[in-house]
């Protein structure tokens, strides 16, 4: 079975600023698939190019078999768009916007009071019907946002930052409905910096700079992108012996996690040593998606400079 999206060296420049940089993927149909990064890192210009909304300054893609640039048009009829800032009518109603949206993406009136039902009934605003979009809180108005974006049934969905500004419990609810939606095969293609979101990734894409840095299965990541062994490091001070920390021989990287440090070793041997010369408490940890993103980032930069 095709791909539902591929692309070859992908790339978009903005003036002497190259936002997303060859980029090459392939995203299998009934994917949750995560694009991780932090801000500017490409993320966002990427889910454009691919709902056909920008148009490539270099490479080539195919959506759902239709070509990024000559089929753009197709593309935006098999597909669903939310994000952060997804518009939401705030003076129409919970029922009005949802007949809005079945009407934009020309649901036939047969099957439009059926899909809105359902839209409700997943969204959990049963009873709020008539209720103002503008009355509902940040949970209630992603939800309603969400229902908007699949109303049509579409073959992608993508997720560009969705849950931004939403409350942890809020985020994972909203998740559990994305991975329903995977499986009954919709392809879902979403972009976040919140690593919970990424666990719950069939795969993830980490982005630097505009530039691939890594792909695969959030385990396969943690399990072999790191080599030697990750500490977490646990004293006084610790913030203003980061530089102290990072000349040890045998420390290759160190980074901060709230208020602590974890320290990448050349192996589990060496963790008493950097406790004694600390005097702080370590403990061996295995790598998060987060603590692979830095380890990647840094390593980036270094092979440029």
């Amino acid at each position: 079975m095709e791909d539902a999206v591929s692309t070859y060296e992908l790339t978009k420049v903005f003036g002497s600023f190259t936002a997303v940089d060859r980029l090459s993927i392939s995203i299998r149909r009934g994917e949750i698939y995560g694009f991780l990064g932090p801000n500017g890192s490409g993320k966002s210009t990427t889910i454009r190019m691919l709902c056909g909304i920008l148009e490539p300054t270099a490479g080539s893609g195919r959506v759902l078999g239709y070509d990024l640039v000559r089929e753009a048009e197709k593309i935006k009829r098999r597909i669903g768009y939310m994000s952060q800032k997804f518009s939401l009518y705030e003076d129409l109603t919970v029922y009005e916007n949802l007949d809005f949206y079945a009407g934009l993406y020309g649901l036939p009136h047969r099957e439009r009071k059926k899909r809105i039902a359902e839209m409700i009934d997943m969204a959990l605003l049963t009873g709020r019907e008539k209720e103002l979009a503008v009355n509902l809180s940040s949970g209630f108005k992603q939800r309603l946002a969400l229902g908007c974006a699949i109303i049509s049934r579409p073959a992608i969905l993508f997720l560009d930052e969705p849950t931004s500004g939403v409350s942890p419990t809020g985020r994972r609810g909203f998740f559990k409905i994305i991975q329903r939606l995977a499986a009954e095969g919709t392809t879902v293609i979403v972009t976040t910096h919140f690593m919970d979101e990424a666990e719950r990734c069939y795969r993830v894409a980490f982005l630097s700079e505009g530039r691939l840095i890594a792909q695969d299965t959030p385990d396969n990541l943690k399990n072999n992108v790191i080599e030697g062994c990750l500490v977490e490091l646990d004293f006084p001070g610790a913030m203003e012996r980061i530089a102290e920390i990072e000349r040890l021989p045998y420390v290759r990287e160190c980074s901060i996690h709230g208020p602590l440090l974890h320290v990448l070793l050349e192996s589990e041997r060496l963790a008493e040593a950097l406790g004694r010369h600390t005097g702080g408490r370590i403990k061996i940890i295995r790598p998060s998606l987060e603590d692979v993103f830095v380890f990647l980032a840094r390593k980036k930069r270094r092979q440029v400079s």
